[in-house]
């Protein structure tokens, strides 16, 4: 898979591009983002960082979460309109992560918790880890833990 040719956001040509899809107000996302910080202070410099979080007039956007991203070193917090960027990167669950390469190819697909809303030691965050570092990692996906993307203008089928 490709870095979507419609999506805004840019992808950096000289370093792994991390983009995480979030739902503002999911609480199993709160260890998502605290597993992002931890890859980006494993790998300073090496990553260029997105968070895109839901934005609909259903739900209130600047959440803690919008904040503990905020936080994260090389990371840029971004509102997504009615889940334009996620229908372009076609996930469904809060805190679905997405690494690509610089030639804009896709190198991990999934969560980087190991289970619902715990943090911890997992495969996803230490392939984030692993591709920053020696430019591989032996695991390309994991399962997502997180609650369905989606707001009354932009309804995406139940999250798995």
């Amino acid at each position: 898979m490709k870095w979507p040719d419609s999506s805004t956001l840019a992808k950096n040509p000289d370093r792994l591009t991390v983009v995480m899809l979030a739902h503002p107000q999911c609480p199993c996302t709160r260890a998502s983002i605290g597993e992002l910080a931890i890859a980006a202070a494993q790998a300073p410099g090496q990553l260029d960082i997105y968070v895109v979080f839901l934005d609909s007039p259903a739900f209130e956007i600047e959440s803690d979460l919008w904040r503990s991203a905020l936080d994260i070193p090389d990371a840029r917090v971004i509102a997504d309109p009615d889940g334009a960027e996620i229908q372009m990167f076609g996930v469904k669950a809060s805190g679905h992560t997405l690494v690509y390469d610089g030639g804009g190819r896709l190198m991990f697909s999934g969560g980087i918790v190991s289970s619902r809303g715990h943090a911890g030691a997992n495969f996803g965050r230490e392939a984030i880890v692993e591709l920053a570092r020696h430019g591989r990692s032996s695991v390309t996906s994991s399962p997502v833990f997180g609650c369905a993307l989606q707001s009354r203008a932009f309804p995406l089928a139940t999250a798995r």
